[in-house]
């Protein structure tokens, strides 16, 4: 059923500052595929091989172009394995529920502080254990612990990693 939604759906991204908008046909739903319910379902629905499989081949014509960051769980490993850069973030359970609980209390979500380590978790197991491109670093991406920095010192740190990489 998510599969054939896919074949009927057009997502698009938009520039902005500061966050880029998302666009479900002509919907914009940047802050919906930030909720909580959402972002729970996204292991189970993503494990689905038809839709993991739809849903790469479109992260790949759009990272055609180039000059483009992604995130994702598989965006190194899977997605672009010939990525010029890629970037391993890391970060400890207790520090990204924080995180989680700060973003959430901005939207005006209130979430137990152990639930979110729960959701944490169990999002790990089982993007860690699934069959189809688990969750893991590839082979030749820079691993940064983020757990005890700012997002300025990510964005710093990440910059000059980019910098490195392109003086070789």
């Amino acid at each position: 059923a998510v599969k054939q939604l896919l074949d009927q759906i057009t997502i698009r991204f938009e520039p902005g500052t500061p966050v880029q908008k998302v666009f479900v046909d002509d919907t914009e739903v940047t802050l919906a595929i930030r909720q909580p319910d959402v972002t729970n379902a996204v292991s189970q629905i993503s494990a689905q091989s038809a839709v993991r499989a739809e849903l790469t081949e479109r992260q790949r014509q759009i990272a055609e172009a180039g000059g483009i960051v992604m995130d994702g769980r598989d965006i190194g490993s899977t997605v672009l394995p010939h990525a010029e850069v890629k970037i391993f973030l890391v970060a400890s359970v207790d520090e990204r529920a924080q995180r989680r609980l700060k973003d959430n209390a901005a939207k005006g979500i209130e979430t137990p502080l152990a639930t979110l380590k729960h959701e944490i978790e169990e999002r790990d197991r089982k993007d860690s254990t699934r069959k189809i491109s688990p969750l893991t670093q590839a082979a030749d991406a820079i691993r940064l612990d983020t757990t005890s920095m700012s997002i300025q010192e990510v964005a710093d740190r990440i910059a000059e990693i980019i910098q490195e990489k392109e003086s070789l």
